[in-house]
């Protein structure tokens, strides 16, 4: 499953962390304005006046913009106070990457060479995207910087990634030059700099060379690349059968539009509220996700004042802003106007939605527009969603080992055009409400990761994917599990890791995603592992947090496990895109970088 838990700059809180960090923010989005003033500041209509409405149905990207550029809608960029910074229509945008491409050709990026793109959300990284699509040069989104203080480790981070896919050049916001230039040194890339640099490049007088059918489209990297990179190499027939399917899968129609804080690097943010808009020419308005973590009810404000029928988040951006109520006015919050609330990149907490549709349900809220969905960036993103304006179904599960009754969010039906089977430890396909790991094939498959051939075979078998993650069928639908290699055996049983961080995520001391579980060998059985991101300041109270974590974990599971207190710095590990990694845990504890 894909995670972007994570990905703000600070950790999600009650207490507005991120606005610690508010000057170095501040500094960030005026250069980011005072670089993208070239873009109009009226924002997009949400209907196009003669165009007619097309589900997608296009052979690429470029193809899609092509057709997309004949209307009025587009791309809006707004700050933190909701004031808009600037708009992109796709008119504008397919002229203004036919320019840029036409200057890559120029400077030498020859067919299929990459180029790094720190997908940051303003205009530039959409032209430079999609300047690389006419260009025939294949782009690289990857993420932008989670902090202060990790400046050395994003610039190694940068510097894996233009190894791994080889690239030619890396393009970077102005405020992140000099971490691009750093990391472009003694590496294949050559150019390397703001959207200025590659401006200077000369607009040759050239065919352009568009990717098409068949070709490539993009690498992203994926969730799970925390030691070494695994680039997913995205096709333009996957990436366009995943929109087709998805966009019908949720009913898009004319009248609907969208507003997202979720990052661009990431497969849910940049084909969910980039791409597959573009494919049905539709508006969407954009929200940073720092500026998220700013004023989290800036997203719920842009969607009432803009009257956005569609938006997605994981669980905890659906839990922050039910906290953020406790204390921010909704009154003037109008929200009947969404029918579509997708949920989705991580293990669904059904508690969280509960609290959400009852705070904003005085707002217009309705929890008929709960999406619930799973996917992965194997497949490009989305593999089976709810249905449409149906809900939250749920299934009560009985753990035949435990006799504890679990209660799973059911995540929809499969794409047309998709098989999924899920098959025992033997490899055997088995039935309905029996656990197994889940194999996929069709369209949206990825043919494996770039360059990778022993990866790819490892995941790749006789054209399915083993997607590494947990589930069983339930009247037809997906309910899913957890990961495979996160499942926690003691004793026989099986323990799912969420339950245990769950239970001590609802202490009050510890945050959400403060809380890391695993299982180690110590010899003569498996025993249990509980990581907690939290550390009093008085030993005294370090003790009794660490009491209340044991019983947590004995009333949720029933086991004792040993708790281990660590410090916000460096804290828990995480992979690409913010997905808490608990293998890289599992390892740095057995190294012994935690101490008890």
């Amino acid at each position: 499953m894909t995670s972007i838990r994570g990905i703000l700059p600070a950790p999600v809180s009650d207490a507005r962390p991120a606005e610690r960090h508010s000057g170095h923010l501040h500094r960030y989005a005026s250069t980011l304005l005072s670089t993208s003033d070239r873009w109009a500041a009226e924002p997009t209509p949400t209907l196009n006046v003669s165009l007619p409405f097309r589900r997608g149905g296009f052979a690429s990207l470029a193809e899609a913009l092509d057709y997309a550029a004949h209307g009025e809608t587009g791309l809006n960029f707004f700050d933190a106070r909701g004031q808009l910074l600037s708009s992109l229509s796709y008119r504008r945008l397919r002229f203004e990457a036919q320019s840029f491409a036409r200057r890559l050709i120029s400077a030498g990026f020859g067919p299929g060479e990459r180029l790094v793109i720190v997908a940051d959300t303003w205009p530039g990284f959409c032209v430079a995207f999609f300047g690389c699509q006419y260009a025939g040069v294949v782009p690289v989104p990857v993420p932008v910087p989670v902090g202060l203080g990790a400046k050395a480790h994003y610039i190694f981070q940068l510097r894996r990634q233009i190894l791994s896919s080889q690239a030619l050049g890396i393009l970077a916001p102005d405020e992140l030059v000099d971490f691009a230039r750093s990391a472009a040194e003694d590496t294949t890339a050559r150019h390397a700099g703001g959207i200025a640099v590659f401006d200077a490049f000369p607009e040759a007088k050239v065919d352009l060379r568009p990717l098409g059918a068949g070709m490539p489209c993009y690498v992203q990297f994926s969730s799970g690349s925390t030691r070494a990179p695994l680039g997913v190499d995205i096709r333009q027939d996957q990436l366009m059968a995943n929109i087709d399917g998805s966009i019908t899968a949720q009913g898009l129609d004319e009248y609907d539009s969208g507003v997202s804080w979720l990052p661009l690097y990431h497969d849910m943010g940049l084909i969910g509220f980039i791409l597959a808009p573009m494919c049905a020419q539709r508006s969407v308005d954009l929200l940073a996700p720092r500026d998220f973590a700013r004023r989290p009810m800036q997203w719920l404000s842009l969607i009432s004042r803009r009257r956005a029928t569609i938006t997605y988040s994981p669980s905890f951006g659906y839990d922050l802003l039910t906290r953020r109520a406790l204390t921010a006015p909704v009154g003037e919050l109008d929200l009947s106007c969404v029918r579509l609330a997708g949920v989705g990149a991580d293990m669904i907490q059904l508690p969280v939605l509960r609290r959400f549709a009852g705070a904003f349900q005085a707002a217009g809220f309705d929890e008929r527009a709960f999406m619930p969905s799973y996917g992965m960036a194997e497949v490009c993103v989305g593999l089976s969603f709810g249905a449409p304006f149906g809900g939250v179904k749920t299934d009560s599960f009985t753990d035949p080992q435990s006799g504890r009754i679990r209660e799973f969010v059911v995540c929809g039906r499969v794409m047309a055009g998709h098989d999924v089977e899920i098959r025992d430890e033997d490899g055997a396909a088995v039935g309905e409400r029996c656990i197994g790991r889940l194999f996929v094939r069709g369209p949206s498959v990825m043919p494996g990761y770039f360059q990778k051939p022993d990866e790819s075979a490892r995941v790749l078998r006789d054209g399915w994917l083993d997607t590494g993650d947990l589930g069983y069928w339930h009247e037809g639908e997906l309910v899913i599990t957890g990961r495979a290699k996160d499942l926690i055996i003691v004793n026989g049983r099986n323990i799912w890791p969420q339950d245990i961080e769950w239970a001590v995520e609802a202490l009050p001391q510890v945050g959400r995603g403060d809380v890391c579980a695993f299982s180690i060998d110590d010899g003569d059985a498996e025993s249990v592992v509980v990581i907690v991101q939290a550390y009093p300041s008085e030993p005294a109270e370090r003790e009794t947090l660490v009491g209340d974590i044991r019983q947590a974990v004995k009333e949720a599971v029933g086991v004792d496990g040993r708790v281990v207190l660590i410090k916000r710095q460096p804290g828990l590990p995480r992979t690409s895109s913010g997905k808490l990694s608990r293998t890289h845990a599992k390892s740095k504890f057995a190294a012994g970088d935690y101490s008890t």
